[in-house]
């Protein structure tokens, strides 16, 4: 693994354990040519996803840009870092199950937002507002009066 602070490709591993509830491996790692220590973590990759946007342009599938958007979504709710990342690890599980290498971003749009609509209506909202990609506030206005359920006499 490249040192990211000198670029020396010979850093040993200090200490290697379990993470993401043992779907991860979590190395801490030192580089002799500077004293630079690191985090790497280690995951399984069943097979090379490409996201497939709605414009016909495609891409590879890049797991940090997910975690980064539900991340920002999920900024400042009362969840564990150990629950976003456990729910990162199963939607990239459930696209890799899909079958197909080519995923279209419109499905992996719906996964995350039924993901989030079940763990916090907040951050849903908030992930749906870019995705959706509302314009005005009655944009949210319509979307949170369809998940309030309807009062007696409506």
């Amino acid at each position: 693994m490249r040192c990211p602070f000198c670029g020396n490709i010979d850093t040993q591993v200090k200490d290697s354990r379990p993470a993401e509830d043992h779907v991860a491996i979590r190395r801490r790692r030192f580089c002799p040519a500077c004293g630079g220590r690191f985090t790497t973590y280690e995951r399984v990759q069943l097979r090379d996803l490409v996201v497939v946007k709605s414009n016909g342009r495609r891409e590879p599938f890049d797991r940090t840009k997910l975690e980064r958007s539900i991340r920002i979504a999920m900024q400042k709710r009362p969840i564990e870092p150990e629950r976003i990342d456990q729910m990162i690890s199963g939607i990239v599980r459930r696209l890799e199950s899909l079958g197909d290498t080519d995923v279209p971003s419109k499905t992996i749009g719906e996964i995350v937002m039924e993901t989030l609509a079940r763990i916090d209506t907040v951050a849903y909202v908030r992930f749906a507002s870019v995705y959706k990609n509302f314009q005005a506030a009655d944009d949210f206005d319509k979307f949170v009066s369809e998940l309030r359920p309807p009062t007696p006499g409506e």
